[in-house]
């Protein structure tokens, strides 16, 4: 573990890995990380290498179509991941160590005809079929309607669960209260775990196209503004409601678009508390800075800016706007994943 990479995890963050490729697995926990997470892209890119044909083959020999494959091809890479932070699972009595398993990202592609209510019963089904006999397997659940609606059902069953896709104070506050109506329904409180992936860089990307009247100052910083003041939600809500375990934000989205900004942006920002799953490119450079990293989560910028960022923006229509691409950016993956496999299976 490097000096930058300990200060980052001295100051209160935890660490995860976005991918679950099995080389990165493991020099990322020799590295320091806990968590990983998977999605859509993560399981395509690793197909595109040609290292899991082999695999692609001896599971399209059971009669699986191409889709069936695909499914246990990432069910296969995400258990892996999960035996390497199993101990860090244990030894937290499950506070820490998972490994996070998106469900369907089809159930939200634009050509799908399915109800709320539809959607919803699939993502409780999926969720509870994923998860079995998989102790620390987070379920994945988009913050769309159809996957908030899920969030009670698969809290009430005991399943440890990550709302992703949040990019707005709406969809955090319906997706924690449905998670806490649905965690208040069982027998106890002990092994219920809960986590909310705020999306970062991708606001910023959004602002600095949608709002380039914002000042100088408050240019680049709508992403860790908007995370900060949800994160200070969550903690003071946890704080009146508290419970055996941590019940977190996940900073997303950590990796730097813009080419001007330092590759730790982010993650010195938002460090201090709580987890930041990032991009292999991200926690390698933060492992080869120099960097001494400080809590700086609850260190908001100047009153007016946060003003500026919160009355300029209209958040309502970021929200639409970037969970309309960011369901495309997982749905269209996810499609030329199962094509990808079916070619590799015939092949």
């Amino acid at each position: 573990m490097t000096s930058s990479i300990q200060s980052l995890i001295n100051s209160g963050t935890r660490l995860w890995l976005d991918s679950v490729d099995p080389d990165l697995v493991q020099s990322n926990f020799a590295m320091g990380v806990t968590g990983a997470t998977s999605n859509p892209i993560i399981i395509a890119d690793l197909i595109k290498t040609g290292r899991f044909n082999s695999k692609i083959i001896e599971l399209s020999k059971t009669g699986s179509d191409a889709e069936t494959t695909a499914w246990k091809l990432t069910d296969l890479l995400v258990s892996e991941a999960e035996k390497v932070f199993l101990p860090v699972y244990k030894k937290t009595n499950a506070d820490d160590g998972y490994v996070s398993f998106e469900l369907d990202p089809l159930l939200e592609d634009s050509s799908c005809t399915l109800s709320i209510k539809e959607k919803s019963a699939r993502y409780i089904e999926l969720g509870k079929y994923w998860s079995k006999n998989h102790p620390n397997r987070m379920i994945k659940v988009p913050a769309t309607e159809g996957g908030l609606a899920a969030l009670e059902e698969l809290a009430a069953a005991g399943i440890p669960l990550n709302v992703t896709l949040i990019f707005s104070r709406r969809q955090y506050e319906a997706a924690r209260e449905a998670v806490w109506r649905g965690a208040r329904r069982r027998a106890n409180l002990d092994q219920f775990k809960s986590v909310y992936s705020i999306f970062v860089s991708r606001i910023d990307v959004y602002a600095a196209s949608k709002y380039p009247q914002l000042s100088s100052h408050a240019q680049g910083l709508a992403g860790i503004v908007n995370a900060q003041l949800l994160w200070q939600a969550n903690q003071n809500f946890w704080a009146d409601n508290k419970t055996p375990l941590k019940q977190e934000i996940i900073f997303a989205s950590t990796g730097t678009k813009n080419p001007e900004d330092k590759p730790w942006k982010y993650v010195a920002a938002l460090a201090g508390s709580d987890i930041q799953t990032n991009p292999p490119a991200t926690n390698d450079a933060v492992a080869k800075s120099t960097q001494n990293f400080t809590r700086l989560v609850d260190h908001l910028p100047a009153p007016s800016i946060v003003e500026e960022l919160q009355g300029k923006i209209d958040w309502t229509k970021l929200e639409q706007d970037l969970m309309r691409d960011g369901l495309a950016k997982f749905a269209d993956p996810h499609k030329a994943l199962i094509q990808l496999v079916g070619q590799k299976s015939q092949a």
